[in-house]
C-alpha cells in the first residue's frame, strides 16, 4: 500500500496557500481517463516544471509505481530518453536549456560557477545567478540576478508576442526560478536557505506571505520519521560512505533544522503549494493571453546529494513527488483552466559509489585527490620556475592565471594536458581551441562525441583553458560527506538522460522512446499556443499521435 506524505507538510499548504488537502491514503493506480474530444484551441495556462536530479533512470525505476501525479502525466506524450545534451550536466546549465530551447554555448550558463579573473574578489568565482557587481558579493553571500542569462526565454518570447501574458516562477532554487523564469517576470521566488525570497525590490503577495509563515512554522518543529511504503523496504538497507550510514533514513527533523526541510519531500510540497496560491490569486489562465506558470522542483536533488540515488530516501522522495504533484494538478483542476504541462529535469545523476560497488559495478570509484588542479598548478609552476599559481578551477573548467607570463601559457597548458591525459580516471583533456574549433552538433545526442558535448557547453567569454571530463563512473567526490555524498555533472548519459512529459486534458496518448532533447521543449509549447518562434537549438516535437501534427508545416 502507497502512504501520503505526514499530513503536516499537505495540511500546513492547505491552510497557509488554500492547497486542498487529499485523503491521507494513495488511491489504487489510476484508470485511462474516459476518452475526451482532442484539444483543438491554444492552451490558456502553459505549467513547466523541471524536477531536479530526475534522471531516466529514476524515471524508469519507478514509473511502475507511481499512482497520482505521475501516472496522469504517463497518460500525455512520454519522450523517455530525452537529453540535456551538453556536457555541462549541472543545474545552472540545465535550467537554463528548459525554456529557452538555447543550449549552453548560447545561453552563456557554463556551468553553475566559472572563474572570472576581473571579479574583484580573492577566489574570483562567479555563482550563476549572481550579480557580482553588487558592492561586498561574495561567491556565497551575492544578489540573486538573471545578469548572466544571454537569451529571452519562453515567458519572454509570449510578452514579447502579447503584453498581457503573466509569468510565474517559483522554485527550490534561486537558479532554477531565474534560468527558466528570465529577464521579465511578474513574480519569481524561490527558498534562499531560510525562506522564500526574490530581488530585493520585489514585495511579497499575500500568497508568499502566508508560505513564508507557514514553512517557518514547520521548521520551527521536529519532524517525525515519514510513512516508508512496502515496495520500498526492500531497497531500505544501510550503506557505509566514509563516516555516514545511509540508506534507511525517512527524513526525520530536529526542531530548526533548515538544512533538512531542505532536503526532504516537504520544499516540494511548499513550492507546489505556492505556485497554486499563486496561479489562484492571480487568476492565471484566465485572461486574453496565455499565461506562464513555472515550478523548479528541488527536493530530489537534494535528496540524491545527501543519501544517494537508491535506498528509502529516494524510494520515500519519488512516492511523496508522484503523490504532491496529484495534489498540484487536482488544485489546478479545480480552477476550471486549460491547461498544458510539460515536466523535465534540468540533469540526471547516479548512486554514490559505496552502493554502486554492491550493487553489481565494481569499477565505480571516487575521484582521486591527486586530480586537484590546485595541486597540479603548483607541480606545473614548479617546474616551470613561475611565482604564485598558475591553474584556477571551476566545476571542471581549468583557467591559466592571468599573472601567469604570456610566453609561458602555451607551456602551461600543454603540460596540464599532458599531466590530465596520464591520469586514469580522466577521459579527456580539452583545450579551448579544440572545442571551439569543433561545429555545434547535430544529429541523435547520445552518438555525440565528447568534443561535440563539450561544444555544446562551451561560451568563449566564460568556459576555461582546459575542460576536464572524467572517466564514466567516477565520482567526483574525493571524500563523502553530509549533504554530499554523489553528484553530477559528466559528459556521461547518466547525467544527461532525464524523461520529458506533455500532459493536457483531451491529449491522445503515446510513447517515444528515441532521443530528444530538452531545447525541443520551447518550440514545443510555442506551436501549441500559436506563438512562431525561430533560430532556436530545438525542433518542434509533434504531440499529435495521428497523422495531422501539432508543429507548423
Amino acid at each position: 500500500m502507497n502512504v501520503r506524505i505526514a499530513a503536516l507538510p499537505l495540511a500546513l499548504m492547505s491552510a497557509a496557500i488554500a492547497l486542498p488537502v487529499a485523503a491521507q491514503q494513495a488511491p489504487a493506480p489510476a484508470a485511462a481517463p474516459a476518452a475526451a474530444p482532442a484539444p483543438t484551441t491554444p492552451p490558456k495556462l502553459i505549467v513547466a516544471i523541471s524536477v531536479d536530479q530526475f534522471s531516466a533512470d529514476l524515471f524508469a525505476q519507478y514509473r511502475n509505481r507511481f499512482t497520482g501525479g505521475f501516472a496522469r502525466l504517463l497518460q500525455g506524450v512520454v519522450f523517455p530518453s530525452g537529453y540535456q545534451s551538453h556536457a555541462a550536466t549541472e543545474t545552472c546549465p540545465g535550467h537554463s536549456t528548459i525554456l529557452t530551447g538555447m543550449r549552453p554555448a548560447h545561453t552563456g550558463i557554463i556551468a553553475n560557477t566559472w572563474v572570472d579573473q576581473k571579479a574583484g574578489r580573492a577566489d574570483k568565482l562567479v555563482y550563476c545567478a549572481e550579480d557580482e557587481r553588487v558592492p561586498g558579493s561574495t561567491h556565497d553571500d551575492y544578489t540573486a540576478s538573471d545578469l548572466h542569462l544571454k537569451v529571452p526565454t519562453l515567458g519572454e518570447m509570449m510578452k514579447a508576442a502579447n503584453p498581457a501574458t503573466r509569468v510565474v516562477s517559483v522554485a527550490g532554487k534561486d537558479r532554477a526560478a531565474i534560468m527558466m523564469g528570465g529577464h521579465k517576470v511578474d513574480e519569481l521566488w524561490f527558498w534562499n536557505g531560510k525562506t522564500f525570497a526574490s530581488y530585493a525590490d520585489r514585495k511579497a503577495p499575500p500568497t508568499v506571505v502566508r508560505a513564508q509563515t507557514a514553512v517557518a512554522d514547520l521548521i520551527a518543529k521536529p519532524q517525525g520519521p515519514l510513512p516508508l511504503p512496502n515496495w520500498c523496504a526492500a531497497i531500505a538497507r544501510p550503506v557505509q560512505a566514509g563516516a555516514l550510514t545511509l540508506g534507511t533514513g525517512r527524513f526525520e527533523r530536529a526542531a530548526g533544522d533548515a538544512k533538512g526541510f531542505r532536503a526532504s519531500p516537504a520544499i516540494d510540497t511548499a513550492v507546489l503549494g505556492m505556485a497554486y496560491g499563486l496561479a489562484k490569486d492571480m487568476k492565471l489562465g484566465t485572461g486574453a493571453a496565455p499565461d506562464l506558470l513555472i515550478v523548479g522542483l528541488s527536493a530530489t536533488d537534494y535528496v540524491g546529494h545527501s543519501y544517494g540515488t537508491q535506498g528509502s530516501e529516494m524510494c520515500i522522495q519519488m512516492n511523496e513527488l508522484d503523490l504532491a504533484l496529484e495534489t498540484f494538478f487536482d488544485a489546478l483542476d479545480g480552477l476550471g483552466v486549460d491547461y498544458e504541462v510539460a515536466l523535465t529535469a534540468d540533469h540526471g545523476a547516479h548512486d554514490l559509489t559505496e552502493r554502486q560497488v554492491q550493487h553489481a559495478m565494481p569499477m565505480e570509484t571516487r575521484l582521486d585527490a591527486g586530480f586537484s588542479p590546485k595541486k597540479v598548478g603548483a607541480e606545473i609552476a614548479k617546474d616551470l620556475g613561475i611565482a604564485g599559481p598558475v591553474l584556477i578551477a571551476a566545476e571542471s573548467d581549468v583557467y591559466v592565471a592571468n599573472d601567469v607570463p604570456a610566453a609561458k601559457r602555451a607551456r602551461v597548458i600543454a603540460e596540464a594536458v599532458r599531466r590530465y591525459t596520464a591520469m586514469p580516471q580522466i577521459a579527456a583533456a580539452l583545450t579551448r581551441e579544440q572545442i571551439a574549433a569543433t561545429p555545434m552538433p547535430k544529429g541523435s545526442p547520445e552518438n555525440w562525441t565528447l568534443l561535440e558535448r563539450a561544444r555544446a557547453s562551451f561560451d568563449a567569454e566564460r568556459s576555461g583553458d582546459i575542460l576536464l571530463l572524467t572517466k564514466p563512473r567516477v565520482t567526483p567526490i574525493p571524500v563523502p560527506g553530509p549533504g554530499y555524498v554523489e553528484t553530477h555533472g559528466s559528459p556521461w548519459d547518466y547525467d544527461r538522460r532525464v524523461p520529458i512529459l506533455f500532459w493536457r486534458k483531451g491529449i491522445a496518448p503515446f510513447e517515444q522512446p528515441l532521443s530528444v532533447e530538452t531545447v525541443d521543449i520551447v518550440p514545443t509549447l510555442a506551436a501549441t499556443i500559436g506563438l512562431p518562434v525561430s533560430g532556436l537549438d530545438g525542433r518542434c516535437l509533434d504531440l499529435d499521435a495521428t497523422a495531422a501534427s501539432t508543429c507548423p508545416r
